[in-house]
């Protein structure tokens, strides 16, 4: 009996202890903003895309995990003005050519490891998934006060986009659409 209770102590007092060195920070969706960048062998695209939801995972101050998703529905052009092909780009980015949105309506990140680099640089090791394929990422990320921001570097043919794919496709030419994409995102919570 005695164990018994000396066990419920200590598991007691471990618990308590996880619970006060651990924290969630929401992300504000509304401040926070994705910016992408395709490109071309004749130049390059870029837009935004929508953070949905997310949060940080603190663990004695620093961050230990994190959960977000992206509206994939909302992804936007911005060099382009309506008339110019901006309608037309959307829609085929919209299209199972591409993100496939109809059916997959978000993306997902997931930090499966992180690992402090140097005061506010944190080395991040995530699972992304798109188009229900999950495939992991690396990329540094930089936390200043309430912000967090990181370049993300994508290879679109890991989720089965494989349009304009040299790597696929022979003969495109001037055609040829790069396989990755370059995302530069900024995280306020």
């Amino acid at each position: 009996m005695k164990n018994l209770k000396t066990l419920a102590l200590v598991l007691a007092v471990t618990v308590s202890t996880v619970t006060a060195t651990a924290q969630t920070k929401p992300v504000s969706a509304a401040k926070s903003t994705i910016n992408w960048v395709g490109k071309k062998v004749t130049g390059q695209h870029e837009g935004t895309i929508k953070l949905k939801d997310g949060a940080f995972f603190m663990k004695d101050g620093k961050i230990a995990r994190g959960k977000f998703t992206v509206d994939m529905t909302s992804i936007e052009v911005t060099d382009l003005k309506a008339g110019e092909g901006k309608e037309k780009l959307e829609g085929h980015l919209k299209a199972d050519d591409f993100f496939g949105v109809e059916k997959f309506a978000t993306a997902s990140i997931n930090f499966t490891t992180v690992t402090p680099k140097a005061n506010g640089v944190y080395n991040v090791v995530a699972n992304l998934t798109i188009k229900g394929i999950t495939k992991p990422v690396t990329f540094d990320l930089i936390v200043k006060d309430n912000n967090a921001t990181a370049k993300v570097v994508v290879d679109r043919t890991k989720y089965d986009i494989k349009y304009g794919s040299g790597s696929f496709f022979d003969n495109l030419g001037d055609k040829v659409i790069s396989d990755n994409f370059d995302l530069t995102v900024s995280l306020q919570f």
